[in-house]
Parts: structure tokens; C-alpha cells; sequence
């Protein structure tokens, strides 16, 4: 699990495809403390395993159910990733609950400077995900955690401190560029959990109706009688 809080920007050295699979090797510092083979890793969002690490970068495979669904595919060499190491049990929760678990991609409407931050317009791919989208709610951007000020039928919007744009790879992002998704899963919880409840009720309400069907008539009928 992630919070959110983007720890450093990596550089993406090298980026090898096989078809609709990749291995990314990143330059890096931070995240590198105390690595393990094994560990989660949370680059742009997505939640990759470190596969092999040196003093100054990490390799990590991207299988294609993730090439698919996000903007790593689109990564060339040289370009910044934002980085964030698994939340250690001890530590402070500072963002919220982020799973690198990508929803979908959003492409960047507008970035506009207000005052002392700067407003980012997205306009999500998939329409549905909008439901999750609600302001004062928590999403999270290529990794980032953030708050939503605006949301309307799969179009929403982002303020960010001069910090926060500083400190990650959204300050090189331009209107028409992509970044990866996350809506905040308490709500994808509660609307499955929901659903789930109605389906066993109308599950249940059709058992009933099937079961009240059967009389002295329908046996006498079908020979039972």
C-alpha cells in the first residue's frame, strides 16, 4: 500500500519491449535505502516489483495487463517517473489509501496558474469512472495524492502547491499529455458491496416467487398427483 507522497523523480534509463511487456530500468536514490528484491514499488501510480537494483537504479516488469491500462507504454528514455516506496507499518500516513491499482488514464485538458498554484483540467477515458470523482475527495495522479476542486461528467480538476509541482513529475506535463488514475477505493468498496447486497436480494425475491409457484394444480398436472 501507497499513501500518495511521491518520495523522489526517478529517470527512466532504458526501456526494453517485448510485445505488450517491458522491463524499465530507473535512475534513482531515494527509494533505493534498504531495497529488497521483491519490494514494491509505486512508479507513476502503478504498483511493480523491483526485479534487480545497483547503487544508482532498479529494473522493474511491466506485464501487458499493465501496459494496456497505463501511461507506462508511452515512457521513452529520459523521461522523470514519480517514485514512492511501500508505506512501512510504522510510518506516517500522510496522503491517503493509494494501491497502485490504476483505474484508467485521463488526459490533461488545461494547467492553468492561479495565485500561488496552479489548477490541472482532466478529462478522464473512461466516462464511468466518473462516480468516483467527487469534490473534496481524494484521487490519485500518476502516484500523486491530491484533492479534487471540480467534477462534472468525466472532467475534474486538481490545485497544486509550488511544492508539490516541484517535487514531481507533473511539472513537466502539458495539456494533451496522460497521466494514470487511481479513484480512491473506499468508494469502488462501498458500490460493490452495495451491488452485491442487491443482487442477493433479488436473488432471493426470485427463489421465493419461483418456489410459491408450485401448487396442488401444477403437481396434478405434471403427474405427482
Amino acid at each position: 500500500m501507497f499513501t500518495g507522497l511521491v518520495e523522489e523523480i526517478g529517470k527512466l534509463q532504458s526501456v526494453t519491449k517485448r510485445g505488450e511487456a517491458m522491463v524499465l530500468n530507473i535512475q534513482a536514490a531515494s527509494v533505493l535505502e534498504g531495497m529488497k528484491i521483491g519490494d514494491s514499488i509505486a512508479i507513476n501510480g502503478v504498483c511493480l516489483t523491483a526485479t534487480s537494483f545497483n547503487r544508482s537504479s532498479f529494473a522493474a516488469d511491466v506485464m501487458p495487463q499493465t501496459f494496456r491500462h497505463t501511461n507506462l507504454k508511452d515512457l521513452r528514455p529520459g523521461d522523470p517517473v514519480n517514485l514512492e516506496r511501500a508505506m512501512a507499518a510504522d510510518g506516517r500516513f500522510g496522503g491517503h489509501i493509494v494501491q497502485g491499482h490504476v483505474d484508467g488514464m485521463a488526459t490533461i485538458v488545461s494547467r492553468t496558474p492561479e495565485h500561488n498554484a496552479v489548477v490541472f483540467e482532466f478529462r478522464a477515458a473512461r466516462p464511468d469512472m466518473a462516480k468516483y470523482m467527487i469534490p473534496k475527495g481524494s484521487i490519485s495522479i500518476d502516484g500523486i495524492s491530491l484533492t479534487i476542486i471540480h467534477s462534472e461528467q468525466g472532467e475534474f480538476a486538481v490545485s497544486i502547491i509550488p511544492h508539490t509541482l516541484a517535487e514531481t513529475a507533473l511539472f513537466f506535463k502539458q495539456p494533451g499529455d496522460t497521466v494514470n488514475i487511481e479513484c480512491d477505493v473506499l468508494g469502488k468498496y462501498v458500490e460493490h458491496l452495495l451491488n452485491y447486497r442487491i443482487s442477493s436480494v433479488e436473488d432471493k425475491q426470485n427463489s421465493t416467487a419461483k418456489s410459491s409457484s408450485l401448487s396442488a394444480a401444477f403437481l396434478a398436472e405434471h403427474g405427482f398427483m
